[in-house]
């Protein structure tokens, strides 16, 4: 990374964490399904408990195969009386949608894929609700205001707020919140808080491999008394009588290094690098799921370079 990029990184990083960044996530898959079964179809093909969502409540779940492997994670929003909106990774939206589609037959539960339809602008840092002038809402509940005039579903996050926007308004908001004091942010910024809290993401660490446990998200995502849903055999059986035979690490790392990089415990492979930055803070850090003998303290080789890693619990100390 040149001397200039690495300047940009640590001033957007400084904006992200004192004051406010914003960042456009419009590329993320947006599904919308209504009817009458909505929410009752959705409990029987996701992990978390839909049925329980009021208007303005949101939780996190994931849609797996009959394996108990991930097919995409997500936010379920309780956006209106008559609409639950779901929000995945672009990469995994195909693979939902098919799903989905697919088991609704005989449902009164309609999908409709809404991501050109609707934008999402991310307001990220402490002032984000300030910047908005919306009311601070817990992680993934929602609540439609205006913003600057502009009618939009504000969607608490763990460290600001989403605001999801139709698509002919998008930039309109965009200009209230930069008016506002907001300030344009890279996804690679974005990226290293992501990095640095030990949050995993679809699609980098996690994947169609991966087990709600493996990633460390099944205090977040699954309900054990919800009832049945595809997977749950698998799910529960690991849960109640066993335990994974991999885990999301971090890892400190010597040098900056690329994500997908084979990790080895001495000559024994454990893992995938799965995302990777250079912290502000911390230095060179990653994300992994490894074999459990790659335990905190640990050191690995990374790749073909000669870059090492420590193993690190999570979140980074």
């Amino acid at each position: 990374m040149s001397d200039l990029l690495t300047v940009e990184l640590d001033a957007q990083y400084r904006q992200l964490r004192e004051e406010c960044g914003l960042l456009d996530r419009s590329a993320r898959g947006k599904l919308a399904v209504t009817g009458s079964d909505a929410a009752e179809y959705l409990q029987g093909q996701l992990t978390n408990d839909v049925v329980a969502l009021e208007v303005g409540d949101g939780l996190y779940a994931a849609l797996l195969d009959r394996k108990g492997h991930m097919q995409s994670d997500m936010r379920v929003l309780r956006a209106a009386e008559g609409e639950i909106l779901l929000d995945t990774e672009a990469l995994a939206l195909g693979a939902v949608l098919r799903h989905l589609k697919m088991y609704s037959i005989g449902r009164d539960a309609a999908i409709a894929d809404v991501t050109e339809e609707r934008g999402v602008l991310s307001l990220i840092g402490p002032r984000s609700v300030e910047i908005a002038g919306t009311a601070a809402l817990p992680e993934s509940d929602c609540e439609t205001v205006a913003v600057g005039g502009v009618e939009c579903l504000a969607v608490g996050t763990r460290d600001g707020i989403d605001l999801i926007v139709g698509a002919g308004d998008r930039e309109r908001l965009r200009s209230v919140l930069l008016e506002a004091g907001a300030v344009e942010v890279s996804a690679e910024a974005v990226e290293i808080l992501r990095i640095e809290a030990g949050v995993p993401r679809y699609g980098a660490e996690m994947g169609a491999e991966t087990m709600p446990a493996e990633a460390g998200i099944v205090e977040q995502t699954i309900s054990f008394t919800k009832g049945c849903y595809i997977g749950q055999e698998t799910v529960a059986r690991l849960h109640y009588k066993g335990r994974p035979n991999r885990h999301l690490r971090g890892l400190r790392l010597s040098a900056a290094a690329e994500p997908g990089a084979t990790l080895r415990l001495g000559e024994k492979e454990v893992g995938k690098l799965g995302s990777a930055g250079v912290s502000p803070a911390l230095g060179p850090i990653g994300l992994a799921i490894l074999r459990r003998e790659a335990e905190p303290g640990a050191g690995l080789t990374v790749g073909e370079d000669g870059v090492t890693a420590q193993v690190s619990a999570l979140p980074f100390g």
